[in-house]
């Protein structure tokens, strides 16, 4: 039986975790330093911007169209499993101030009505009347997709691990790594605070610390951490008309209903000092900056007036994983090592692109047989990432 470990139990190790676990020939270990859901998956927001994305070609669209595909069927299936609902929100609106950004939405729409993805594009009155909330006198066009929305990290989260556990896989909690044995070009064990655990594969999925662990090989990966600041916020009564509630995202800022008259708000983006072309190694701790947080609501309320009478119940921040020189996320294996792969530097799609990134990996390692798509082109350079998620 080949024994796998994946190093990390965020959003992406835990959907690793679940997705191998449907094959029975592997012995599956997932282990953190911590407990599951922590790190960027605890300061995500779970926006899932697949369809309503810009990348229409090559490894971006590819990825963001299998974790549309796989959500799908992914969060009924954990639903039936577990016996109990995951919070996730159907349907995301973004609105649109620029009237010269107006025809690349419209070639956008072309594209996905193609690729079988409608969009509905919609004009200030029709945003009027589905949400009344916006205050539309600014927005030129607003962009609906039915198809995303958004998905609570943690629960979603703890509901792949839970599964994955009831298949088999073996949790090493509060269990940081230590060491890595190699020998002839392969790591054949993990040194943990209370064994050594024998591998045979290992997937390094570790956010920000996979660059450390990465060290092992002669091309480790570089990365930097990004700052966000998010807020969830309480009002007197719910926005808009009860019975449509989608994410709403303007100025890159995402407004995502919880019930109970609750809602998130965020999120910042604030790098560190140098910005991104800061030389590693970071010596400098980030703190969040309170006048970019202010921005933000200002402009949130600028669209949406109503948040002005928001009281702010939680303000936190995380560190998303940002690799430099590479798009993310890193989906290969490890240069010098044939049984390491990095699975990892999701930087702000994390949630979004997990189901893809597990997907990949399991080709990666021949679980399954990688799908030619004749309509996916090559695509090259830097990747700019979407939104939050």
């Amino acid at each position: 039986m080949t024994r796998i470990a994946i190093i990390g139990c965020g959003i992406v190790g835990a959907a690793l975790a679940y997705e191998l676990s449907s094959h029975s020939d592997l012995e599956i270990h997932i282990i953190d330093q911590g407990d599951p859901a922590q790190g960027s998956t605890q300061a995500a927001l779970g926006v899932l911007m697949g369809i309503i994305s810009h990348k229409v070609k090559g490894r971006s669209w590819r990825l963001r169209r299998d974790s549309v595909e796989r959500y799908k069927t992914l969060i009924p299936e954990l639903e039936e499993s577990l016996g109990r609902p995951i919070p996730h929100i159907q349907g995301l609106l973004s609105l649109c101030f620029d009237p010269e950004q107006l025809p690349r939405w419209q070639d956008l729409q072309e594209k996905r009505a193609t690729q079988g993805y409608p969009l509905e594009i919609w004009s200030p009155d029709d945003l009027r009347q589905r949400c009344p909330q916006i205050d539309a006198q600014n927005v030129t066009a607003a962009i609906y997709s039915p198809q995303d929305g958004q998905v609570n990290p943690q629960q979603l989260t703890l509901a792949l691990v839970e599964a994955a556990q009831q298949r088999g896989v073996i949790p090493h909690w509060q269990s940081p790594v230590l060491g890595l044995k190699t020998q002839s070009g392969a790591c054949s064990q993990l040194q943990l605070p209370d064994e050594n655990l024998d591998v045979d594969l290992v997937v390094i999925s570790a956010g920000l610390d996979s660059a450390d662990l990465s060290q092992i090989g002669p091309e480790p990966l570089p990365m930097i951490p990004v700052l966000g600041q998010a807020l969830e916020i309480e009002l007197e009564q719910p926005l808009g008309n009860d019975d449509f509630q989608p994410v709403i995202n303007g100025h890159d800022i995402n407004l995502v209903g919880l019930g109970d008259n609750r809602y998130w708000l965020g999120a910042t983006v604030e790098f560190p000092p140098g910005g991104e072309a800061v030389e590693l190694p970071l010596d400098v701790e980030l703190v969040p900056d309170p006048e970019q947080l202010e921005q933000m609501r200002q402009l949130a309320t600028g669209f949406c007036p109503a948040l002005i009478k928001a009281r702010i119940l939680k303000h936190w921040s995380g560190l998303r994983p940002r690799p430099q020189g590479e798009s993310a996320p890193v989906i290969k294996p490890l240069a010098g090592y044939e049984n390491v792969i990095l699975a990892t530097g999701h930087y702000r799609n994390g949630v979004l692109l997990a189901p893809a990134t597990a997907i990949t990996v399991a080709e990666l390692l021949g679980l399954t047989a990688a799908e030619k798509d004749e309509n996916i082109e090559p695509e090259g350079g830097l990747e700019t990432l979407d939104t939050n998620t």
